[in-house]
């Protein structure tokens, strides 16, 4: 068994890099088990073709558009994906919607798809999180965990992880794929 988390986003339009920012976070406070790969796919669109095929599970970490408050944290599973595709918040979903598209047709998809995410408050140009959005990933992350431990992956904080979440976030280097 093999389970993908991958955060999408760009990292340089704020709210836009919630996913890889959770993604980050999940690395930083969690252990993750041999068979859980967590991974920072950026604004990846087709190049993640071959890292998602014939994986048993994956979860999708992004910023999502709805009529909900900015910081509202969403899960969306995966026979509600093409709509939610349907409302782009950004050109890097498309590329996702292609990609399990492709792998559907070929018979590669992953059989469970979960989209984890966050309604996101300012695109601006700049690296931070607006505050709306820092404070939403502390519920974002339990529901991610949640996620992950419910396909069977229990997970273990890490022994020099604080009790929550820091707003002091250091970038980690994930594997970009």
């Amino acid at each position: 068994m093999s389970l993908l988390v991958v955060g999408l986003g760009n990292i340089l339009l704020q709210d836009e890099g919630v996913g890889v920012r959770l993604v980050e976070r999940l690395a930083e406070v969690y252990e993750l088990p041999r068979e859980v790969e967590a991974l920072d796919g950026g604004t990846s669109g087709m190049e993640l073709i071959h890292t998602i095929a014939d994986r048993d599970a994956l979860i999708v970490c992004d910023a999502v558009r709805s009529e909900s408050p900015p910081g509202t944290v969403m899960r969306i599973p995966g026979e509600e994906l093409p709509a939610f595709f349907s409302t782009k918040l950004s050109p890097h979903q498309l590329g996702l919607s292609d990609v399990l598209a492709t792998l559907t047709l070929l018979e590669r998809a992953p059989p469970s798809i979960v989209l984890i995410g966050i309604v996101p408050k300012n695109l601006d140009l700049g690296m931070q999180l607006s505050a709306h959005i820092e404070s939403a990933l502390e519920e974002a992350l339990a529901l991610l965990v949640e996620e992950i431990e419910s396909l069977g992956y229990p997970l273990r904080r890490h022994p020099a992880s604080a009790a929550t979440i820091d707003s002091s976030h250091r970038p980690l280097a994930l594997d970009r794929g």
